[in-house]
């Protein structure tokens, strides 16, 4: 058993959602849930936050091997000359996947074709793997090539990748909120020029010092809690960990904004109809994977804006020491 808290609710104004949703987190994290739901105070005090996808798809990366560079180049003309058959392939697996792409990327006398394809309401990762297995077989029958792996690691799946923090897979989502004065003193009691100098020395300089992907506060918490909440894979918290906090001055204080490249969810299949996951998805009340993508970033939103306050009142160490013991 891992704990489940409920934060919230937090008024989004999204593509998909617009009304006030309650976020299911399963951690053992005592402050975390009283942490975004602070955070989803101020969201809501700011007249809810704006919430857009930029990007959804998934991706499967099948590898090959020639025996010579001329026909490593051979293969790709090929392969271009070709894509609409083996689009038309992927898509004969399974009625809910479309193929969008099928890019090659080549080292030496290596191959791997990344193939992008929408998933809909499903994570996506065994129908795409399906999917570019047939599309490797008729590769073979019609091109004299050596087949070598299903997955050749460009795709690039639970792993720390540049790929995914600039190209993205998955959902690529950003939530952001104009905070004024006035609630940024009342309820995170800090200043605006406070939170922008944070973030810039804490997620900016300090994220890049160290070479992390990852140039924010503490994504992976709230992604790894509502992952185990809904029944999505946890391993790909390691994605979820990519992206930027941004915390800009304007006329009002400040906007505050996260921008989230890999968001791997669906609302079928996987762990999403086990008995307590399915429950923790009704509580959010979304009917599509795009739908719980906002909310995804929504709630880490309300993590970021909570945590950055709490580091520029110097309370973190006084919060963990409340809730955790």
């Amino acid at each position: 058993q891992v704990p489940l808290g409920i934060a919230g609710p937090v008024k989004i104004k999204g593509e998909f959602v617009n009304k006030e949703y309650f976020i299911p987190l399963a951690t053992s994290e005592g402050a975390l849930v009283a942490s975004v739901n602070r955070g989803c105070s101020v969201i809501n005090m700011s007249r809810g936050c704006d919430t857009v996808i930029l990007e959804s798809f998934q991706t499967r990366s099948i590898l090959f091997k020639t025996n010579n560079i001329r026909k490593t180049k051979e293969f790709i003309e090929w392969i271009k000359n070709n894509k609409k058959a083996l689009r038309d392939i992927g898509n004969s697996t399974d009625e809910f996947i479309e193929i969008l792409e099928i890019d090659p990327y080549v080292v030496g006398l290596n191959i791997w074709l990344r193939i992008k394809a929408n998933t809909n309401d499903a994570m996506g990762m065994n129908m795409i793997t399906i999917a570019g297995k047939k599309i490797a077989e008729h590769i073979c029958e019609n091109f004299n090539i050596e087949f070598i792996s299903e997955s050749g690691n460009l795709c690039v799946d639970k792993k720390p990748s540049a790929m995914n923090l600039i190209n993205s897979r998955g959902k690529k989502v950003i939530a952001s909120v104009n905070i004024s004065e006035e609630i940024i003193k009342d309820v995170l009691n800090t200043t605006s020029e406070k939170l922008v100098d944070m973030n810039y020395r804490k997620n900016l300089l300090g994220s890049a010092a160290s070479g992390s992907l990852g140039y924010n506060a503490h994504f992976a918490n709230i992604i790894a809690a509502l992952y185990i909440a809904t029944g999505q894979d946890p391993a790909h918290v390691v994605s979820g960990s990519l992206g930027f906090t941004t915390v800009e001055k304007n006329k009002q204080g400040v906007n505050f904004s996260v921008t989230l490249p890999s968001i791997q969810i669906g609302i079928i299949g996987g762990g999403t109809g086990l008995p307590t996951q399915k429950e923790s998805l009704s509580i959010i009340n979304i009917e599509s994977s795009k739908e719980l993508a906002e909310v995804v970033a929504a709630a880490v939103l309300a993590g970021e804006i909570s945590l950055l306050g709490a580091l520029c009142t110097k309370e973190l160490s006084k919060a963990h020491i409340k809730h955790n013991r």
